[in-house]
């Protein structure tokens, strides 16, 4: 089929609609799912030529992820005594957390466009011009069973859902373990067994076996310390929330029962999280959107981290990486990158611990890769980082270490460590009959 593609024209400061189109010049001009496929006119930001789509030497399946750019040396190096100087790169919140810790510092790469994803989520995305349309109030989406809903948003409330709909993988399990680190260092692992059963966008599941207005089934199992082993969480996502919202169960050991769980949403607290994140900062933002205004401000370019391989290396160990009121610098990566710009606002009546949200979106993959988030003073309150990386394998952009830094408290919670996993990603077998809520019992012993 003929790749469709949008474009969007950032001229000075303004944000530019342009119309959707299939001339050639248009399909030279971006990317399969809307991006400016050029390069910056310095060089700094290369062209996307594709991505990564293939395993690099030393790849094994399931294993860590061998780094392609290891022979990169950084470029600069952004710390208090110069983030002012580089502040139009910079979010808010990366400059606040510059300006607090002496110790913090960005380390800047070469930049690479890696990101990549399967050709049929191309090809959806492609499908959905002027087909996708947001449900009634905005919250869901329908006319789309895969794929990026609206390459080039109108709006914010569009943007989020590109968020929100962006390929995460097909059916898989992942294990990882989460740490809220106190300000002298300390922390106790947290560990969890995921799996994921997507059927929005599953590109190797038939569509016979997807189940109808379904994003995702979500599994979360508690296997450490012992005194939270044995805890299970399961979500049903909707695509059209407005149809049929989430719903969600847990299980408690100690309880030994099964019941709905409405407060895994919204800014109640996140798992074992020390009330360093709400539940929808899971993945950097996650769930209904009914709550917020969304506006999109625009593009710019940006410093965000990107391609971290080392972060996620399995030669690294999890005290290498966790120390006192952030990560370890030296192991973090930054690249200049475009980024989309929406800002969410509380609405009035409605409530959230954040007052505004203001969500940096990585424009080669709709993932969010930085949020400051502010509170009821209208203060800058926290910073979350969504450190990725290209899975080769699938291929996709994934996160490898989110972290969400409290600049009240002068703590931090960081997710998603693999390094001293055996296994990263694992593609299984799944129905929607695993995921039913009666089962829930049996996984969660201790």
């Amino acid at each position: 089929m003929t790749q469709t593609k949008l474009s969007t024209i950032l001229a000075t400061a303004a944000l530019l609609y342009v119309s959707v189109a299939s001339s050639a010049e248009l399909d030279r001009d971006l990317t399969p799912l809307g991006a400016q496929a050029a390069g910056s006119s310095t060089g700094t930001i290369p062209a996307w030529n594709g991505g990564l789509t293939a395993p690099v030497a030393g790849f094994k399946p399931g294993g860590h992820y061998p780094d392609p750019y290891a022979g990169d040396r950084p470029t600069l190096t952004l710390d208090a005594s110069n983030a002012e100087q580089h502040k139009d790169r910079l979010s808010p919140g990366q400059i606040a957390l510059l300006k607090k810790y002496p110790t913090w510092k960005m380390n800047v790469y070469p930049a690479h466009r890696s990101a990549a994803y399967p050709k049929a989520v191309y090809e959806s995305t492609a499908a959905n011009v002027g087909v996708a349309k947001l449900a009634a109030g905005g919250n869901g989406v329908t006319g789309t069973t895969a794929g990026i809903p609206f390459p080039v948003p109108k709006d914010g409330l569009e943007a989020i859902w590109n968020v929100l709909l962006r390929y995460k993988g097909d059916t898989y399990a992942m294990t990882w373990n989460q740490a809220a680190v106190t300000r002298d260092g300390a922390y106790t692992l947290v560990r969890f067994e995921y799996e994921y059963d997507f059927s929005y966008g599953n590109v190797r599941k038939p569509a016979a076996e997807r189940e109808p207005n379904k994003l995702t089934n979500f599994l979360q199992i508690v296997t450490a310390p012992a005194r939270l082993a044995g805890q299970v969480l399961l979500v049903h996502e909707t695509v059209d929330q407005v149809k049929q919202p989430r719903s969600a169960w847990i299980y408690n050991p100690g309880q030994r029962r099964v019941r709905l769980a409405p407060n895994v949403a919204y800014d109640n607290p996140g798992t074992a999280a020390d009330g360093l994140r709400t539940s929808d900062d899971f993945g950097m933002y996650n769930g209904a959107t009914d709550r917020y205004d969304w506006k999109l401000v625009g593009k710019q370019e940006m410093y965000i981290p990107y391609n971290s391989y080392n972060l996620g290396s399995n030669s690294l160990k999890y005290a290498d990486i966790l120390k006192p009121a952030h990560i370890n610098p030296e192991h973090a990566r930054y690249e200049l990158h475009r980024v989309w710009v929406v800002e969410a606002t509380l609405k009035p009546g409605a409530s959230h611990i954040y007052k505004r949200r203001t969500f940096y979106l990585d424009e080669d993959s709709w993932a969010i890769v930085v949020t400051d988030k502010y509170d009821a003073r209208d203060q800058l309150w926290r910073v979350s980082e969504q450190h990725s990386m290209n899975f080769y394998d699938v291929p996709m952009l994934y996160g490898t270490v989110e972290v969400h830094h409290d600049l009240q408290s002068g703590r931090y919670i960081a997710m998603g460590l693999r390094n001293e996993e055996s296994k990263v990603y694992q593609p299984i077998r799944r129905t929607a009959a695993d995921f039913a809520p009666a089962n829930l019992r049996n996984l969660g012993t201790r």
